[in-house]
């Protein structure tokens, strides 16, 4: 749990860390979104957040890497580092700080700082967030807290397995009928990703799960490889072994790195065979393997705890990490039905007298500010190529 470091006073119930969502900062705008974080988690920001802002005219591209902002950008954060994160729920004696609870319309969004304090003693701690398109949390400052054992017995820590199970997997479809706003983000994130690891490459996808749900929107964003067909790949666990010239995605946290992991060179951008035309990219992760041959991209699910990417033992080629949730659908999709078959119906067999559930009106895009937001932040994008790629779409 955490205390106030001023006083002592417990300020959350009892939490254990995991790894930081990759949609933590984007959300569908006008919105009003459920809490960030499962019930008794919490997880890190180790990136600068919150005020106070500065413009990036005053700030310079040097200062603003070391803020880990690598790329033109309105405002850049100073903010304190290693933020935090709870869901609401778990907060225990703190108040708002009515001076300091703007927002837009239907919440408050911590522009003006910390804006709850210590029923203890009065100090600001923490920063409720809950305004449309924000999910809802609570983030404690770092400087103003302290982690305590809370002397209860901690549960099994999250691990690979967990991704088998049905309660992990994140629909791509929400009961309304409209695009996760989840995936939306997760897909913005790990194609600014892959933009960096294939250098604006084209790319072709894996037929399957993969293709039909991310390539209308990775195609918007890389250009079109040619569609190439092949027969299933031994390994890959689902009828994804085709390949289907679109284009690529993911869904990865914004703080996962691009380096060793990725096969990269420290500024070049590229991947390890710069030269190559059109990079081919496969799902791969636990309980699945890699395909075989190795595409020139996996798509891997990041570790539910520590946000390490998955790789095949003794592997050191490129991958773009997927929130764990969305890489979990893609990979066991399940029982897709909303009444499954039961009782006398044939093992596999499924209904076909069920009500149609509701669709999007709309094909599957990444969300823009996700998209932006992971791209300036990496090293990559102040290769020429990819600079040029950057500033076309942030002025289109």
């Amino acid at each position: 749990m955490f205390t106030c470091a001023g006083c002592g006073t417990e300020l959350t119930a009892p939490v254990s860390r995991v790894a930081l969502p990759v949609h933590t900062h984007y959300g569908a705008w006008e919105e009003l979104h459920p809490p960030l974080m499962e019930p008794a988690t919490y997880a890190v920001e180790p990136l600068p957040t919150g005020p106070p802002w500065r413009r990036w005219g005053e700030v310079g591209e040097d200062e603003a890497a070391r803020q880990g902002v690598y790329a033109p950008v309105y405002s850049v954060s100073f903010g304190a580092r290693n933020r935090i994160v709870i869901a609401p729920g778990d907060s225990r004696s703190m108040s708002l700080i009515p001076e300091k609870c703007a927002g837009d319309c239907r919440g408050v969004d911590g522009r003006d700082g910390p804006n709850l304090a210590c029923e203890g003693c009065g100090r600001a701690v923490a920063t409720r967030r809950d305004d449309c398109g924000m999910w809802q949390t609570v983030w404690l400052e770092p400087d103003a807290v302290e982690r305590r054992p809370s002397g209860l017995p901690a549960g099994p820590p999250p691990d690979w397995d967990d991704l088998e199970c049905a309660e992990h997997r994140v629909p791509p479809v929400d009961p309304d009928g409209s695009w996760s706003p989840r995936w939306e983000a997760a897909l913005g994130v790990a194609l600014a990703h892959l933009v960096a690891v294939t250098g604006n490459r084209p790319v072709t996808l894996p037929a399957g799960p993969v293709a039909e749900l991310l390539g209308h929107a990775v195609a918007r964003r890389l250009p079109v490889g040619p569609v190439s067909v092949s027969g299933p790949v031994s390994g890959s666990g689902t009828a994804a072994g085709r390949e289907v010239g679109l284009g690529t995605a993911s869904g990865l946290g914004a703080e996962a790195g691009l380096g060793s992991e990725a096969g990269l060179g420290s500024e070049s951008g590229l991947g390890p065979e710069s030269g190559l035309a059109t990079w081919s990219v496969g799902l791969a992760g636990p309980g699945i393997g890699a395909p075989r041959p190795r595409p020139d991209v996996l798509l891997v699910p990041r570790h539910p705890l520590t946000g390490d990417p998955w790789s095949p033992p003794g592997d050191e080629g490129a991958v773009v990490p997927l929130d764990s949730g969305v890489w979990a659908y893609l990979a066991h999709p399940g029982e897709t039905s909303p009444l499954p078959a039961t009782g006398v119906l044939p093992e596999g067999v499924l209904r076909d007298d069920y009500p149609l559930p509701q669709r999007p009106w709309r094909l599957l895009a990444a969300d823009r500010h996700a998209f932006e937001g992971t791209l300036v932040r990496l090293p990559a994008v102040r290769h020429p190529r990819l600079r040029g790629f950057r500033d076309a779409r942030h002025t289109s």
